[in-house]
């Protein structure tokens, strides 16, 4: 009779075998492994990152992949709604993306210039086509655009144009280099003082700890809209681009470091007296060794879920001082300054595109805040893993 060997009660499993090993990787992974394993898992944030990629690589790179420059004008062509790009004409034969052109007239009922398609004009959409020269970067010199209507089609507006006949879609890119970088900036100012003098005072006390956080009530207690406005009112409007800029991100910075300064004394206050930190200061290392080297890392996660909260507040003070005319200032274009141009009745009434930019700002604070939610899951791994 065949008899039947079953598993002795010491052997195990394949399965059981390979819980453990991923059991065992886990415990002995780094804190920034378990942040990142934790993080992919969350899938808004995997988005987000995709999404926030692709608008800064357009905010680089946008002279290809705008159609014209930030100032060109096109005249008898203001106020002009998105161009329709159409695949089916009049008789209804698919053909490539083209466009229709367009003709200026009064509508008889509102008396007002309004664009209607001229359906016997016919211009093909042409790709990597030739146009206005410029510089990727500011170094090397091109002319291809990635979209266009050639040299001797009508212009396209993607986006509709402004008052003054300019192409939004390229003015929005351009846009995006101020409004997007100037919460980079911002941030690494505000982290500076904010870590720095919030270190100072959590691991030092007495009366240091009272001036610095009397100070820092005295910020908090202003209110910040018109801080923000008697700040960048100091502003000479004479000032370059570039000089105006680093100034903007200097009042932004000035006014968010108290609420960071703030968080990292209290976690300094509470970790200042355990027995790690005992044992460094008996060896005899020095306080900015301390809290540098043993006290800021234990709340890192902290910090990288602040950072992604403070870029998009960074971006929204920018338009907010744009928009009130007190920021970046024409000829430079940043998301702030368009929505300044459409801040008339008659535009949300009659030319609704114009708020288009408006929609660029929503999804770049919204792709951050998901990148923070990400973050903050991802603070504490081993209780999700």
């Amino acid at each position: 009779m065949a008899t039947i060997e079953t598993p002795t009660s010491g052997a195990r499993s394949d399965t059981s075998i390979l819980r453990d090993k991923d059991e065992e990787h886990i415990y002995t992974a780094s804190q920034w492994q378990l942040m990142w394993w934790q993080f992919r898992k969350h899938k808004a944030a995997m988005i987000a990152i995709v999404v926030l990629g692709v608008m800064y690589f357009l905010a680089l790179f946008a002279e290809p992949f705008a159609v014209y420059g930030p100032t060109e004008r096109f005249p008898r062509f203001e106020n002009v709604q998105p161009t329709r790009i159409r695949f089916i004409d009049e008789e209804g034969q698919f053909r490539g993306p083209f466009m229709y052109e367009l003709t200026r007239t009064v509508d008889p009922a509102t008396v007002r210039v309004v664009f209607v398609e001229d359906t016997s004009e016919m211009y093909p959409l042409r790709f990597f086509t030739p146009g206005t020269p410029y510089k990727i970067l500011g170094i090397f010199p091109a002319s291809l655009r990635l979209v266009g209507s050639g040299t001797d089609g009508p212009p396209i507006f993607l986006f509709g144009s402004d008052h003054l006949g300019r192409d939004l879609y390229s003015r929005t890119l351009y846009g995006s280099r101020i409004s997007l970088f100037i919460g980079f900036g911002g941030v690494f100012l505000t982290f500076f003082f904010g870590i720095t003098l919030g270190g100072i005072s959590g691991y030092l006390g007495g009366t240091t700890d009272e001036v610095i956080m009397r100070i820092i009530d005295f910020m908090v207690s202003i209110p910040q809209i018109p801080l923000w406005m008697g700040l960048a009112a100091a502003v000479p409007r004479d000032w370059p681009v570039i000089r105006t800029y680093f100034a903007i991100t200097l009042i932004l910075s000035i006014v968010g470091w108290g609420g960071l300064a703030r968080a990292v004394r209290g976690k300094l206050l509470s970790l200042r007296e355990e027995d790690y930190v005992m044992a460094a200061r008996v060896y005899g290392a020095k306080p900015r060794r301390l809290i540098f080297k043993y006290l800021l890392p234990n709340f890192m996660s902290y910090l990288l879920v602040s950072v992604t909260i403070s870029i998009p507040f960074m971006i929204l003070g920018e338009t907010a001082l744009s928009f009130l005319g007190l920021g970046i200032q024409p000829p430079a274009v940043s998301w702030g300054t368009l929505l300044r141009d459409a801040q008339r009745l008659t535009v949300v009434a009659q030319r609704p595109w114009q708020m288009i930019p408006g929609a660029f700002v929503v999804a770049a604070v919204l792709m951050f805040n998901f990148i923070g939610d990400g973050l903050r899951d991802a603070a504490d791994p081993y209780a999700r893993l």
